[in-house]
């Protein structure tokens, strides 16, 4: 491996197209696309299920807006990790970013993969043994992507993220203008019992919400971060919240509340076949690849920013290496080659959708941690000037952190075990933190 010059660095070339493709890739996989069922089984009724999608996207909206002063204050690469770092100091730091790189992102990102691979599958009537080696293809191939100039991620991003649109401006377009259901007035009480409640509704929109942050991580590569990533956020969010909302009405408009219930996961796709035939489930196949594809891509260029600005403060084993940067294309090499190599591993030894969901309750607690974070810095830096600045403070982080709080004590009430489980995952990197603080001291 050759050396590093000290002076090589990120290469901060990212506008804000970029960034703005990032948070929309990032958030749109599949989840708009398969979750309309249980949404609407746990609501109850289809106007209920539409506001569940409306409140997840409003709740996700206070929280970017509350990220965004924070993130304008500390335009730096790692995102909720630097944000940590930064405001209760290098230990809480140092959790937040174990918990993300040694189980949560390899395990999106391998969980992604998983479920691209099974559309593969299906899409090009492939062999059931396909699944492993094309989930682990993609994942190099696109982190081979990333390990090329960030220029050539950040455009393969805005072209899936408009690639993905496509479908969603087709399930909008016929949903709302040849459908002929009731969209708000349709309830699944006289079909059968909801599984569910209100609540556990909106939680579930919040999952598929999930994932904005992400474009933080790339802070030291955005071009006037302080501008840029609150302008990123926020609209890419709101574009989100639009669309969502959207294509949940345009489905209930067109497919009735009971046959939506019967169909499950596979509501998206009769509506396409109904909407435009057999082809027409083809293409929408290929739109939810393109997305998945694209949102693969988003989570494979942010994860490995963790590793290198922990890797940076020397706060890992290995830190030399995993903080290098390749002189001529200013990539985190070797970082992104953890990361991938780390994905690969559980997609052939463990259920990536259960680690995932483990860290689910830990990602929140350190949410919470930097909404309040917004109320440190105010009273830390009083009368100093901010770049960006919550609207409607205080009442905007509040509902923010009302929200995360909201999912924290579902996931108890829910998975106990898995809570459980999280935390000791969290808890075995106080140990590495110590051997490794204790290491520097020697």
């Amino acid at each position: 491996m050759p050396k590093t010059n000290a002076t090589t660095t990120l290469n901060r070339s990212l506008g804000f197209w970029s960034a703005l493709s990032l948070v929309v890739g990032t958030v749109i996989g599949s989840g708009i696309f398969f979750k309309q069922s249980s949404v609407l089984d746990s609501a109850g009724s289809t106007g209920s299920a539409l506001l569940a999608w409306f409140l997840g996207g409003v709740i996700t909206l206070t929280a970017g807006l509350t990220i965004a002063e924070v993130g304008a204050q500390m335009p730096h690469t790692g995102g909720l990790y630097a944000y940590m770092n930064g405001i209760y100091g290098k230990f809480w730091g140092f959790l937040s970013g174990w918990m993300q790189i040694a189980v949560y992102g390899p395990a999106i990102i391998a969980s992604i993969a998983a479920y691209l691979s099974i559309l593969l599958v299906g899409f090009f009537k492939l062999n059931g043994a396909w699944h492993a080696p094309l989930a682990i293809g993609v994942i190099i191939l696109i982190g081979g992507l990333n390990m090329l100039n960030n220029r050539w991620g950040a455009a393969f991003q805005i072209v899936t993220t408009l690639g993905k649109l496509l479908p969603i401006a087709a399930i909008i377009i016929f949903g709302l203008f040849y459908g002929n259901q009731d969209a708000f007035g349709q309830s699944l009480h006289t079909v059968t019992q909801s599984t569910g409640n209100f609540g556990v509704a909106v939680l579930a929109t919040l999952f598929a919400y999930d994932g904005w942050i992400l474009v933080a991580n790339l802070g030291g590569e955005i071009k006037n971060p302080q501008k840029i990533l609150p302008k990123a956020i926020i609209l890419g969010i709101s574009l989100v919240l639009v669309a969502y909302t959207l294509v949940s009405y345009g489905i209930l408009h067109f497919i009735p509340a009971a046959t939506i219930h019967r169909l499950g996961e596979q509501t998206t796709v009769y509506f396409a076949q109904s909407a435009f035939g057999t082809i027409g489930g083809r293409l929408l196949n290929i739109g939810i690849i393109i997305s998945m594809v694209g949102c693969l891509n988003g989570k494979i260029m942010t994860f490995p920013r963790i590793v290198y600005a922990m890797a940076k403060k020397d706060q890992l084993p290995f830190s030399k290496q995993l903080a290098y940067l390749h002189r001529k294309t200013y990539e985190p090499m070797v970082a992104t080659t953890v990361i991938i190599a780390y994905a690969s591993v559980m997609i052939l030894f463990f259920n990536p959708d259960r680690l995932s969901d483990l860290c689910i309750f830990t990602v929140y607690c350190f949410y919470v941690a930097a909404f309040i974070g917004v109320f440190l810095l105010r009273k830390r830096n009083a009368g100093q000037p901010r770049p960006f600045s919550t609207p409607w403070f205080p009442l905007t982080p509040l509902v923010a952190i009302l929200g995360a709080l909201f999912v924290i004590v579902s996931e108890i009430g829910s998975d106990l075990s898995g809570v459980l489980l999280s935390l000791l995952i969290v808890a075995i990197g106080i140990p590495v933190y110590y051997l490794k603080k204790q290491h520097l001291r020697d």
